[in-house]
């Protein structure tokens, strides 16, 4: 889990944080990218991501399937 206290995500932006390329405060310096890979890399794993973004705050949870395998 990976959490923050800066200003939470707008709602009308959180089904395209995952996005490649996809930008949702232009002011920032970023490209896009970062959530993109993250997501790419959970998808091999066959994990998920959950965000919860709130006023105070921003919290990414990492989960991972559980392996049974012997």
């Amino acid at each position: 889990m990976v959490e923050d206290s800066e200003m939470g995500i707008d709602p009308a932006d959180l089904p395209h944080i995952f996005e490649r390329l996809y930008r949702a405060d232009r002011g920032r310096h970023n490209h896009g990218l970062g959530l993109a890979l993250v997501k790419a890399i959970l998808d091999g794993h066959q994990a998920r991501i959950e965000v919860e973004s709130g006023t105070e705050g921003r919290r990414f949870r990492c989960l991972f399937p559980l392996n049974n395998s012997s």
